[in-house]
C-alpha cells in the first residue's frame, strides 16, 4: 500500500520513528535497530515501509534500505515468524550477517534471537537459503556498578521499548558493560537481545 514516507523525524527511538510529512500527516512506523542507527542524526529521511493489517492491528514497519526491507519480507513469509519477531531478528544481525547467516546454515546462532527456537531457526533458513545470497562482512568509558555511563541508560531504555523487562535487561547490560565497556548503544542492544 505505502512504498515510501519522506518527511521530518518528530520523534525517534530505537524501537520506533514518526515522520511527519508535509502534507501534515503523521506516521508511526516500527524501526529495527539497524534503521534506528542510520536515522539517529537525521532531521528528516526516507524510510521505505512495509504495512501488515491484521485482525486486531494495522502496523506500518519503516526501514532505512530496500534490502533491510526485503530480508523483512522474507522472514515474515517463513510460517510461525511475524513482523515483530521479524524486527527482532534484524535488530539482532544487520542484513549482511543474516545473509550470511542463512546463506550458511547457522541456525545455533539465529537462536539466539529471543522468542526464537531452534525448529523456527532451522525453518527460516531452509526456506530462505536459496532466496538471500552471501554477502562478504565487512572511546573508553570506565563502568562500574555504582558509575553508569550514558550509553548504560540509552541500551536500557532501548530494550524496554522492544518490550523486554527492566530487571533482567539491566543485570545483562550491566554484564556487557563490565566486560566490553568500550561497545555504543547499538552493540550493546544487539549483545543484549542474544543474552536476554
Amino acid at each position: 500500500m505505502y512504498e515510501f514516507i519522506k518527511g521530518t523525524f518528530t520523534d525517534k527511538s530505537p524501537a520506533h520513528a514518526v515522520i511527519a510529512t508535509s502534507g501534515g500527516i503523521g506516521f508511526y512506523l516500527n524501526i529495527s535497530l539497524q534503521t534506528f542507527t542510520s536515522i539517529k542524526d537525521k532531521e528528516e529521511a526516507l524510510l521505505y515501509t512495509h504495512f501488515i493489517v491484521r485482525e486486531d492491528a494495522q502496523i506500518l514497519f519503516g526501514f532505512s534500505t530496500t534490502e533491510e526491507r526485503e530480508l523483512f519480507r522474507l522472514l515474515i513469509g517463513v510460517s510461525g515468524v511475524g513482523g515483530n519477531t521479524a524486527r527482532t531478528i534484524l535488530s539482532t544481525f544487520n542484513a549482511e550477517e543474516l545473509r550470511t547467516i542463512i546463506s550458511t546454515g547457522k541456525a545455533e546462532i539465529l537462536k539466539e534471537v529471543k522468542g526464537l527456537g531452534i525448529k523456527t531457526a532451522q525453518k527460516i533458513i531452509v526456506e530462505l537459503k536459496d532466496k538471500v545470497s552471501v554477502v562478504k562482512s565487512a572511546g573508553v568509558i570506565n563502568f562500574t556498578t555504582d558509575d553508569k555511563p550514558p550509553v548504560y541508560e540509552e541500551a536500557v531504555s532501548a530494550m524496554l521499548m522492544l518490550g523486554f523487562a527492566k530487571t533482567p535487561v539491566e543485570k545483562v547490560i550491566r554484564g556487557i558493560l563490565k566486560k566490553e565497556p568500550e561497545l555504543t548503544v547499538e552493540e550493546i542492544v544487539k549483545k543484549s537481545l542474544k543474552q536476554i
